[in-house]
């Protein structure tokens, strides 16, 4: 962004009320940066920067939002604009409602500046899954963005938008914000309402925003949060400032350190990381905890039966008869077979098969009744895990942004996502921050998981461990 133009979603808003800046004025500037670098980057599947402008002219600049461009990720429906989910079987589909998370977004006066790239249907740890090109790393263009919300990561860590909202089911909110060096939060399941989403994992699926601090993340959250009668997993809530309730201290809070996660080897840079942050906490009146949870580690494997189990059952919906991608065949069967064959590609197929396999008949017993036993493990240890600490403190990732094209064995792909399935599991809250850099100067992220509805408590303890590493409050 231009050095005079202000960076985060927090400054925009005292700049628009204060009357020295309009959404006009921020949103021409933020076009000439999406033309400018978006061909490099490749954040966006489809701009809608026209219909944006004459949005942020009519936007009230006391509104929550203000006129703020806020992305969409391309599974999250939009009324009147593509919804392709990164995939070629809903190419052309246009959405005929929107989410409501994203009616949210607009009636508190954000502005949609375009749909962002993702890998197909929310599966893949990169954005090189996307049926159309992959997103690049506004840190280095030679590396990926993370995923699955790589193109809205990308897209705020470019600049090209204050905000952005993507999807979370293993981590594709948190693992490409760590890599990007933004900030993702994961709220607690039946927080915000799915109504709208494109279904992946319908039992780990949450909406999060992706922003440039924790600050803004919590505005954001002001106006995503709220029960959603359309929706039969939101949960009511009693109402929450988000903003309001951020803490200057870390005074009286238990921060946990999971012992198993220790074993898990991670990059030096990361693990410094870690360190530091660990100082930080104690410096902002925190104690620090050791706390085990024994099955913490089969949570990969646990995720990897059950997301694709859950995939292959929504994903059913796909048959090229009633909208999307159609390709003719000798008989229904054939039609079926035809469409997906073209429609889905490697990694959406190879999760759809692995789905079936372990719901068929013979092994639903071997692989999903035991991955749904092992789950409820999970989320009972971190349960009693919580009842000595406020926060867990964990890496996000076990490695900064790879390089495109470096990671073809799926097996380490899905590695990518140890540190966050855990919290999507366990339907908890969870938030990754930039953490400083590494040797290359890539973004090192950290992240902070709490009890399910401890929403406004971490995002309070991520702002506090996010300032005092160097970001912007």
């Amino acid at each position: 962004m231009p050095s005079e133009l202000p960076r985060t979603l927090s400054q925009y808003r005292l700049a628009v009320r204060a009357h020295e800046l309009s959404a006009e004025e921020y949103l021409d500037e933020t076009r000439q940066l999406i033309e400018r670098g978006d061909p490099q980057v490749k954040a966006f599947l489809h701009l809608r920067l026209d219909a944006a402008r004459s949005d942020a002219q009519a936007a009230d600049p006391s509104s929550p939002l203000a006129g703020a461009p806020i992305a969409v990720k391309d599974n999250i429906m939009m009324a009147g604009e593509r919804c392709t989910c990164g995939s070629r079987i809903l190419e052309h589909y246009v959405a005929p409602y929107s989410a409501t998370v994203v009616r949210s977004l607009l009636a508190a006066g954000a502005v949609v500046p375009g749909k962002t790239n993702l890998d197909e249907f929310a599966m893949g740890s990169s954005t090189e899954n996307s049926a159309f090109f992959p997103t690049h790393n506004p840190a280095d263009l030679s590396r990926v963005p993370g995923g699955s919300s790589g193109g809205s990561t990308a897209a705020v860590a470019a600049g090209f938008a204050l905000g952005a909202i993507g999807s979370d089911t293993g981590g594709s909110v948190r693992q490409p914000a760590a890599f990007c060096g933004v900030v993702g939060f994961k709220p607690t399941y039946g927080l915000v309402s799915r109504y709208g989403l494109v279904a992946f994992g319908s039992s780990l699926d949450c909406i999060g925003p992706i922003a440039r601090s924790v600050r803004d993340a919590a505005i954001m959250m002001n106006v995503m949060a709220a029960h959603d009668p359309k929706d039969a997993t939101s949960v009511k809530q009693p109402h929450v400032d988000f903003e309001a309730t951020l803490q200057p201290t870390l005074a009286g809070k238990r921060v946990g350190i999971i012992r198993e996660l220790q074993e898990f080897d991670v990059q030096p840079e990361i693990a410094a990381a870690m360190e530091t942050a660990r100082k930080a906490a104690v410096s902002g009146g925190a104690s620090i905890v050791e706390v085990s949870v024994p099955h913490i580690l089969s949570a990969l494997p646990v995720y990897y039966i059950i997301a694709p189990a859950e995939c292959s059952a929504n994903l059913g919906r796909f048959d090229g008869v009633r909208y999307g991608l159609h390709e003719d065949g000798r008989d229904m069967t054939e039609t079926y077979s035809r469409t997906r064959n073209a429609g889905f590609g490697t990694e959406v197929k190879r999760r759809i098969l692995i789905g079936a396999f372990v719901l068929s008949a013979g092994y639903y017993d071997a692989y999903y009744k035991k991955a749904t036993s092992v789950r409820q493990l999970i989320t009972d240890e971190l349960e009693a895990v919580f009842q000595s600490v406020d926060v867990l403190l964990t890496p996000t990732t076990p490695t900064t942004a790879f390089r495109l094209g470096a990671v073809t064995d799926p097996l380490e792909m899905y590695k990518a996502d140890v540190f966050t399935i855990p919290a999507d599991l366990a339907g908890s809250p969870a938030i990754s921050f930039p953490a400083g850099r590494d040797a290359a100067s890539l973004p090192v992220g950290l992240q902070l998981m709490g009890p399910r509805w401890s929403d406004a408590d971490v995002l309070s303890c991520a702002n506090v461990l996010f300032t005092a590493l160097g970001g912007e409050s």
